[in-house]
């Protein structure tokens, strides 16, 4: 398995959410917005894919240096997250 050269620290629908409708009160099941709870309307799921797209492009034009340890930390995340996973 390739170690990961990349940890996204700000890609998120929380974010994209966040950045769209500040303070906004919201769920989404990741299909779509269950509760909206504010005046301004409800982004489309298109605006938050598009802000997520901003925000990665963001954070790949970041340098970013791991140590040998760091990598090793998130190889074991990645490997225990796909187990999980595969395992429901």
């Amino acid at each position: 398995m390739e170690q990961p050269t990349r940890l996204y620290k700000l890609l998120g629908i929380n974010v994209a959410v966040e950045l769209l409708r500040p303070g906004a009160k919201w769920e989404n099941n990741g299909h779509g917005f269950t509760r909206w709870e504010d005046p301004r309307p409800v982004p489309s799921m298109e605006e938050v894919n598009d802000v997520m797209e901003k925000i990665k492009a963001f954070e790949d034009s970041i340098p970013t240096m791991w140590t040998e340890q760091q990598l090793a930390t998130l190889q074991k995340q990645e490997t225990d997250f796909e187990k999980a996973f595969n395992n429901d």
